[in-house]
């Protein structure tokens, strides 16, 4: 995509297959419509820089950008194969993409909802470098079962949009930080911040309501591979009607645990804690990515260590690790079923319900000091890794937090430092 930063992190696909990615750039972030095959770009939508690249840029301090995860990162297509996603000015967006009669493809905003009047606006801009107000960014936003447009902001504001008139509903967790995007089930939606895991519904009016609140051990500190101190997952929701959980991660000091909750509504906070299953080793576990659930089994890899694309330089890497956990069928708690020694420093992973492979993107130490990266497979029953392909190496093959995304193919892609990656299964069916 460029020579240096644009990396290509949440992958959707339209209906007939055609990929929609937004990029970060230090110029800003860009939606992008690409040919699944060619990875070409067919068409582009240049949303604002966001404060923190600005930050970054005059203060020298380009953790600010590592450590932003607002401004169009998580976005998520509707019905219609539009994009909708939170830009860096607190606007959502929905956005189209067409075609014209000669061949020419275009992106085209069909509706734009204005959250300053809801949200704190004073950030860094070019023309506001020394802002004396607050700014809170918008993070992450879902549909709920409803069709209602959920909204989060880092400074703990969670809202609701009518997508038919426009209607603005809010609340606020004091002195919470939202870093993660979040779950939507038909019982409710699922946040987690930096303090709680929290279950809400919306009342008639579009009002954001709690269910049910659950505080873990958010530690002492944030650890090196953390956004900030507490968890670092999006909630995974998985179960059935009658066993419906809610699993995240804890920040505890001594080893991160995986925390699965019974999110019916009613129980009492005693009662929600299904197990806490502490994992990897003591005084290195930390994991700032959402965990794989499938049936009623979780995966979770242990991200220790990697805080930005200069950590693995020059042979380095994490130290590592991943491990499935099985929620017992009678609900009575949870068992470690595997534990696997890859390293997986900063990825998104995805499972394969098709051939039962768990999809990793891994870096080994390498004593001369070559920094190699591998689409690597997993076998989620057993644990053993089944295959490892070279994708590159060097920093510009680093996927910086980017996920795996399974295309309709079967094409793997990854986001990395300086664009897309694109692998795929040359095996013919009959071997």
């Amino acid at each position: 995509m460029a020579a240096l930063g644009v990396e290509c992190a949440t992958v959707t696909f339209d209906t007939d297959g055609r990929i929609l990615t937004v990029c970060g750039t230090f110029q800003g972030f860009r939606l992008k419509l690409l040919d699944p095959r060619s990875l070409a770009t067919l068409a582009e939508y240049r949303m604002p820089q966001r404060p923190s690249t600005i930050e970054a840029i005059t203060r020298l301090d380009f953790s600010k950008i590592f450590k932003d995860t607002s401004g169009g990162a998580y976005f998520y297509l509707d019905n219609q194969d539009r994009v909708v996603l939170a830009d860096s000015r607190q606007h959502v967006l929905r956005i189209a993409h067409t075609r014209s009669p000669a061949g020419e493809w275009k992106f085209t905003v069909e509706d734009d909802w204005d959250l300053t009047p809801y949200v704190p606006h004073d950030c860094v801009s070019w023309t506001n470098l020394h802002p004396r107000g607050t700014c809170d960014p918008v993070t992450a936003v879902q549909p709920d079962w409803n069709g209602r447009i959920w909204w989060v902001t880092r400074q703990g504001r969670i809202g609701t949009i009518a997508p038919d008139d426009g209607a603005v509903r809010s609340v606020r967790l004091p002195g919470e930080e939202i870093q993660n995007s979040f779950s939507a089930a038909e019982d409710g939606v699922s946040i987690v911040s930096d303090h709680a895991l929290y279950s809400l519904r919306a009342d008639a009016d579009g009002t954001p309501r709690v269910q049910w609140r659950q505080t873990y051990d958010r530690g002492t500190g944030s650890k090196p591979g953390s956004v900030n101190q507490g968890s670092g997952t999006t909630p995974t929701l998985l179960g059935d009607a009658a066993h419906p959980y809610a699993a995240i991660t804890d920040n505890a000091d001594h080893r991160m645990n995986v925390l699965v909750y019974d999110r019916r509504p009613g129980l009492p906070a005693r009662d929600r804690l299904v197990c806490k299953v502490p994992v990897f080793g003591a005084g290195a576990s930390t994991t700032d990515n959402s965990l794989i659930g499938y049936g009623n089994s979780l995966v979770v890899e242990n991200n220790y260590g990697y805080e930005n694309v200069t950590s693995p330089l020059l042979g380095k890497s994490v130290v590592g690790g991943i491990t499935r956990v099985d929620v017992r069928p009678d609900g009575s708690g949870c068992d470690t079923v595997w534990e696997s020694k890859e390293r997986s420093p900063s990825t998104v992973a995805k499972l394969s319900t098709a051939n039962g492979l768990l999809y990793f993107y891994t870096k080994e130490p390498h004593r001369l000091g070559i920094d190699a990266w591998y689409l690597t497979a997993v076998d989620f029953r057993t644990g053993r890794t089944r295959f490892k392909r070279l994708t590159g190496t060097g920093p510009l093959y680093d996927n910086n937090w980017a996920p795996i995304t399974l295309g309709p193919d079967g094409t793997a892609y990854v986001g990395v430092f300086n664009g897309l990656v694109a692998v795929r299964d040359t095996t013919s069916p009959a071997s």
